[in-house]
């Protein structure tokens, strides 16, 4: 069995703003001297574990990310029936297992990753105090604390701070995006006019605003351990199969969703290079060091020119290898799915 799966793709976007930064303008990052568009990995991983693709393959496998289990807690136990002051102490206890609370609050301070089998325990503890009338038993809040066996924990792991014996080291790691050449990111002037503005007294729009964008041609990339994947789901090699399948569609199909209804800036990856193999994996980011000028083609060129030296200089540096290119018209996802997935 391939221990590693890398990711290679292009993707080119048309005027966007896909990923913003504190002042609401595109993220960038200076590569070779020039400034390069780029998209965050969290943002990527967020809109991929989110999207319609990979909800819809995985299904009842996925975690939830919540500060607020306590307070769904709370609301729960008061339903049942449980007095004010105690429904308040039990939430409490049942969701400090999974981080440290705020202040004089059953909620969480930081984002918890929370698995259906986890959530699962604390509905049915949740519905045993409601019928016994009683405080959690120390026993009991242990059990809610298990491995858990959801797709998206096991692919992006877990972090509980206060709890770290419980966390999950994650078996995919994504890099952030960055164009293959240099960028200026532009200002959109625009207005909005009043519609019920007649113009008689004042021609003035009703509103006036700014936003920054750019296009580009995005290289990214991600890696994925399979042998931890499947540690990570308790040995569970069909559902790893599926995992990695359905976040492979998702990273070529799904675009991050800033500024969509401004810019309509959605697109598929049109170049998708899959590696398969043993060996230590290495991005091939070097490729566009040197910004590439034409783009298209000239970007596929340049990062299969790059993956030929790299096996040039160290040796074959994958098992196998699968191509899509969209711009030709070769390959095809479902191939690429069956070659992810043969192990």
């Amino acid at each position: 069995m391939s221990r590693f799966i890398q990711l290679h793709m292009l993707t080119s976007y048309p005027p966007a703003n896909l990923n913003r930064d504190d002042i609401g303008r595109p993220k960038t990052a200076r590569m070779g001297g020039v400034e390069r568009l780029r998209v965050s990995s969290q943002s990527l991983k967020r809109h991929w574990r989110t999207s319609d693709v990979f909800q819809s393959a995985l299904a009842d496998s996925l975690g939830t990310r919540t500060k607020r289990l306590g307070i769904e807690v709370e609301q729960r136990l008061l339903k049942g029936g449980v007095k004010e002051k105690s429904a308040h102490e039990w939430a409490a206890k049942i969701a400090g297992v999974f981080g440290k609370l705020q202040k004089d609050s059953v909620e969480i301070e930081q984002l918890a990753h929370i698995s259906p089998e986890e959530h699962q325990a604390v509905d049915a503890l949740c519905d045993t105090l409601v019928e016994e009338n009683r405080e959690p038993t120390e026993d009991e809040l242990n059990l809610l604390r298990t491995n858990p066996a959801a797709a998206d924990i096991a692919l992006f792991g877990r972090m509980l701070a206060a709890h770290p014996v419980y966390n999950v080291e994650a078996a995919c790691q994504v890099a952030h995006a960055i164009t293959v050449h240099p960028v200026v990111v532009e200002d959109d002037y625009f207005t909005a006019v009043d519609d019920l503005n007649t113009g008689e007294e004042d021609m003035g729009a009703g509103h006036i605003g700014e936003t920054g964008f750019a296009a580009g041609v995005f290289y990214s990339y991600l890696c994925i351990d399979r042998e931890q994947l499947i540690e990570n789901l308790g040995g569970d090699q069909a559902l790893a199969d599926r995992s990695i399948q359905a976040l492979i569609e998702a990273a070529v199909k799904v675009a991050p969703r800033g500024k969509q209804n401004s810019f309509g800036s959605r697109a598929y990856a049109s170049y998708v290079l899959a590696e398969k193999g043993a060996q230590q994996p290495r991005s091939l980011s070097v490729a566009f060091l040197k910004p590439v000028k034409g783009q298209g083609e000239d970007a596929i060129q340049a990062l299969e020119r790059q993956m030929e030296n790299f096996d040039r200089v160290y040796g074959a540096c994958a098992d196998d290898r699968c191509s899509m290119n969209a711009l030709q018209g070769s390959g095809s996802l479902d191939e690429l799915k069956q070659f992810v997935a043969a192990g």
